[in-house]
């Protein structure tokens, strides 16, 4: 669906209110640093290899019981990932401020212990 302008039109504002509410938001993704909420206080880029994002789901797939390629889904993630690179609106890009943090070879405990040491970092620099 976000691949619709028009979509994205009607949902850009609810989401951007949902970024500033009172407490904070933590949101995920494809153009939240860059598009929806571009002043945030932490930002982090989160990326893996689209053979290691392609294993990931597949595994996700066939245990709940989807009938489906490896090559398939791979596919699919490549694919998407190029329309969501090139589209005119808010493209799929790393924010200039934003860590990235790649989980290729991560597992979910090490990704988010990174991603905490990433969050704590840029909000004690801008407390400075």
């Amino acid at each position: 669906v976000s691949a619709h302008p028009l979509v994205r039109a009607a949902l850009l504002q609810r989401q951007k209110r949902f970024a500033q509410q009172p407490g904070g938001a933590i949101l995920d993704g494809r153009d939240i640093g860059t598009v929806i909420a571009p002043d945030a206080d932490a930002k982090l880029f989160v990326k893996a290899s689209s053979q290691v994002r392609a294993r990931r789901r597949h595994n996700e797939l066939v245990k709940n019981g989807a009938d489906v390629s490896f090559e398939q889904v791979l596919a699919d993630i490549r694919a998407r990932d190029e329309r969501d690179s090139g589209r005119a609106t808010a493209p799929l890009t790393q924010a200039a401020d934003a860590a990235a943090l790649d989980t290729s070879n991560l597992t979910i405990d090490a990704a988010v212990a990174r991603a905490i040491q990433f969050v704590d970092a840029q909000v004690a620099a801008k407390a400075r």
